[in-house]
């Protein structure tokens, strides 16, 4: 847990499991002053296999900058390795756009655990196909732009949301947005695209998840927070969670329900990406909570 944001660095990596890469990465931490406070590993294999790891350690008597620190991590451990590798810093606040429609739960949960301090983001803006949020969120202090978004505007729209996002977020949440994003719109944002799915996937993919889940009698429903692919639905899943279901619930009782379910699921994702959490593999994810 980052206790001095002001002075707690992180690092994620990636590579070919093989020994050695702990005892590499904390010596070269140690040789220039840094003091690792937390420190998290995963391999996939018990031999030749992928290996993940992540680190937080204290910068306040690190004998070089942050520029020097990273080349010199690159050169010195990286590359013997062959990692792939992410050094960030907790001082520097990710920034985030929302992407809503009318639902605006999952949304309010975002703003709430914003406006406390609890997710260290800063909200570039939120912005929606509906004008129904604007005054909610300019009550946060957020701004809010209208961009309609309809299947005969869809170019368009996507290309006000890129003029919007494009530097001014290092990530997007997609808080119950009920559009489609083409697969041109996604690449410009790999693996920074979160969204809250109400079903818990792979089952149900797509429109009416509950209503879906009602016909077939389903005993638990569930909801899902994952990376936007291209493919509808398919992207790596960062975090879920499910509830049970009584035979005598209607189709509003489920919504009810899933509703509680989607707020803390992306919750959670959210601040795992704000923290850096999580790393890919493959279409699958490694989430250090």
């Amino acid at each position: 847990m980052t206790t001095e944001p002001d002075t707690t660095a992180r690092l994620l990596i990636t590579c070919p499991d093989r020994p050695g890469i702990v005892s590499a990465v904390t010596t070269f931490l140690y040789h220039h002053h840094a003091n690792v406070t937390e420190l998290d590993q995963h391999a996939s294999d018990a031999s030749g296999g992928r290996f993940f790891l992540r680190l937080e350690f204290q910068t306040p008597d690190v004998d070089l900058s942050r520029d020097a620190m990273q080349r010199a991590f690159g050169e010195v451990v990286g590359s013997r390795f062959g990692m792939d590798w992410h050094m960030s810093f907790a001082a520097d606040r990710p920034r985030m756009a929302i992407l809503v429609s009318r639902h605006d739960h999952a949304l309010l949960e975002l703003l709430w655990r914003w406006s406390r301090g609890e997710l260290r983001a800063d909200i570039a803006m939120v912005i929606s196909n509906h004008p129904d949020l604007r005054a909610a969120v300019e009550g946060f202090g957020v701004h809010f732009e209208h961009v309609p978004f309809a299947q005969d505007i869809q170019q368009q729209a996507e290309s006000r949301i890129l003029e919007l996002v494009q530097t001014q977020a290092d990530f997007l949440v997609l808080a119950r947005f009920m559009r489609i994003l083409s697969g041109d719109f996604v690449r410009h944002f790999p693996s920074r695209i979160i969204n809250i799915h109400h079903s818990f996937l792979p089952a149900f993919v797509g429109a009416d998840p509950y209503q879906q889940a009602y016909v077939k009698g389903v005993k638990i429903i569930g909801a899902t927070a994952h990376y936007v692919t291209a493919d509808l639905d398919q992207g790596p899943i960062i975090e879920q969670d499910v509830a049970r279901v009584a035979h005598h619930m209607t189709v509003d009782e489920l919504k009810r329900l899933g509703r509680d379910l989607e707020r803390q699921v992306l919750a959670r994702a959210v601040r795992w990406q704000v923290e850096d959490r999580i790393l890919l593999d493959g279409n699958k994810t490694v989430v250090f909570d």
